[in-house]
């Protein structure tokens, strides 16, 4: 396919997701809790991808992916300003799920909708073959991406042995890089792991700086 007919694809996909109503229509469980606003930006010239997990209820609000504190530390640990950040031409980003989920009983964010990688993932990944690497943020795009490329995933399952086996994850192809969600939800956690801060984050900002850099 050319470059002119990958563009036409993607952009005919992308306004498909925006006009999704399966969860609302056709949910897996209880429909959305709300109107379904999709959050994406794929591009068809971007070789970096952050795959995050949701948008949040500020995220809702705006449009736009990581318009909050968590968006302001990711870019700071990916070494890059908003410009950057939101320039569709070199970052795609593609969460699991595209709609603000809603909150649980204690007013944290419910998981990511199932219906929207079953539904719209795949499709966009291979809509997208130039993506060189991803970020994949949070453990259910993490187990995602690496069981589509085939890559085991820790028995734990947890957030820790899924960041902290970075270097299998980063061996692949696309590279993924797993990122414990940038939220002050896990300040803890990285007091407690200062291993990230010390072998991940400068191994991102390199291949940030190789990917999104002029």
């Amino acid at each position: 396919m050319t470059r002119r007919g990958r563009e036409k694809r993607l952009a005919a996909l992308v306004h498909d997701i925006e006009a999704c109503r399966i969860c609302i229509d056709t949910p897996d469980k209880t429909p959305l809790p709300h109107e379904p606003r999709p959050v994406v930006r794929a591009s068809s010239t971007a070789r970096l991808l952050i795959a995050g997990q949701a948008p949040g209820v500020r995220v809702h609000a705006s449009g736009m992916p990581f318009t909050d504190p968590s968006g302001d530390r990711l870019r700071q640990w990916m070494g890059i300003d908003k410009e950057t950040f939101y320039d569709t031409a070199r970052i795609a980003i593609v969460p699991m799920g595209f709609c603000f989920p809603g909150h649980d009983a204690k007013k944290g964010d419910l998981p990511p909708r199932r219906e929207c990688a079953r539904h719209w993932h795949e499709d966009l990944m291979q809509a997208m073959p130039q993506i060189e690497t991803i970020l994949a943020i949070g453990i259910y795009a993490q187990a995602w991406h690496r069981q589509r490329l085939g890559l085991p995933v820790p028995a734990s399952g947890g957030m820790t042995d899924l960041v902290r086996d970075w270097r299998t994850a980063f061996a692949a192809t696309p590279k993924v890089i797993a990122l414990p969600h940038p939220s002050w939800r896990n300040n803890a956690w990285l007091k407690k792991n200062l291993w990230f801060e010390r072998d991940v984050l400068p191994r991102l900002r390199d291949e940030v700086a190789r990917l999104v850099g002029p």
